[in-house]
């Protein structure tokens, strides 16, 4: 049996705020951490691998999985279904390893109310000012100015979201933010319930005293 239960944890932010990279940072810092593979209706694309970049599925077989409860969040986008299979993160959970999500507040707020909903830790990022948020999209040099402005426009309602999450970070500054993050996930790791021997070791306290 695993020393704890693997943990759900959510990452979301507006795009800009630097949530990618810290996903980037903490599955560097523990290499144990299970990446949410989406699943998809969607054809794949060149070199991408089945169970690698996505669990590519018939429209059939997602419609089935979410009639059975096998998916812990999904949303239509563009005519193609995207979800987060519910079987790889039980697994991983039972092997004592935590599932890092990326994904949007929509997203985080249906795992919340899945069964699954008790084990999950939500974290929202937001950056210092909306002016820092718009030049760090300027600074990527992807996008034209009519994307950066839809990023702009859509970033408002998801700031609007703050208030949902169990944590909220300010990332005014990055290695600052990442260590505040690995608090956060270490506290976490340590609470009563993710602890699945720990009934069994106070009894044997216990038995302890009966002896003496």
């Amino acid at each position: 049996m695993a020393d704890r239960r693997g943990l759900l944890l959510i990452l979301s932010s507006p795009s800009g705020a630097g949530k990618s990279t810290l996903a980037k940072k903490l599955m560097a810092w523990d290499p144990t951490i299970r990446f949410s593979v989406s699943a998809t209706t969607r054809s794949p694309r060149p070199g991408e691998q089945d169970g690698r970049e996505y669990y590519f599925k018939s429209r059939q077989q997602f419609e089935e999985m979410i009639a059975s409860s096998q998916m812990l969040e999904h949303a239509e986008v563009f005519g193609n279904f995207y979800g987060s299979p519910r079987g790889p993160v039980e697994q991983a959970m039972s092997e004592g390893r935590d599932t890092l999500f990326d994904i949007d507040w929509q997203g985080g707020q249906q795992i919340r109310n899945s069964a699954l909903g008790r084990d999950v830790v939500s974290i929202f990022i937001l950056p210092p000012s909306i002016a820092e948020l718009e030049s760090r999209l300027r600074s990527r040099a992807q996008d034209s100015d009519e994307v950066i402005l839809g990023r702009m426009a859509k970033s408002r309602d998801e700031i609007s979201h703050w208030a949902e999450y169990d944590y909220v970070l300010v990332n005014d500054d990055l290695e600052q933010t990442f260590e505040r993050l690995l608090t956060i996930l270490k506290a976490e790791r340590l609470q009563r319930n993710r602890q699945p021997g720990l009934a069994d070791f106070v009894r044997g306290l216990n038995k302890e005293f009966e002896t003496r």
